[in-house]
């Protein structure tokens, strides 16, 4: 049974490529992966705000942007000794940083990664 719910664009194509990486390690089933691009996708909040950051809730709490990744990362095995590295207030804001600075050239990106992917 899943124990952190996480909600992501399925019309971003990075984020597809992420979540599909995050689904395969999660092999517990930890986490409730949501596609919040879906017509249909239970939102906690506005479904723009959903999707212009990564959120996660992790015991009740909704978290987004680094803060979501974190609570990810806890979640894998794999990936759980960067999550709990994050619980340290500066390397949280330094993932922080780190995201806002992807979520500005993340457009860019899509369109890229679009590029490589769509049969010509």
């Amino acid at each position: 049974m899943a124990q952190l719910t996480v909600w992501f664009d399925g019309a971003c194509p990075l984020c597809l490529r992420e979540i599909a990486l995050m689904r395969r390690l999660d092999r517990s089933g930890a986490i409730d992966f949501i596609d919040a691009a879906e017509g249909d996708a239970q939102c906690p909040i506005d479904r723009a705000d959903l999707l212009a950051r990564f959120h996660a809730a992790e015991d009740g709490v909704l978290l987004s942007g680094a803060a979501a990744f974190a609570a990810m990362w806890r979640a894998i095995p794999l990936l759980r000794p960067f999550g709990l590295a994050a619980r340290q207030p500066w390397v949280l804001a330094a993932l922080e940083f780190s995201y806002r600075r992807f979520l500005r050239a993340r457009p860019r990106l899509q369109r890229l990664v679009t590029r490589w992917t769509t049969p010509a």
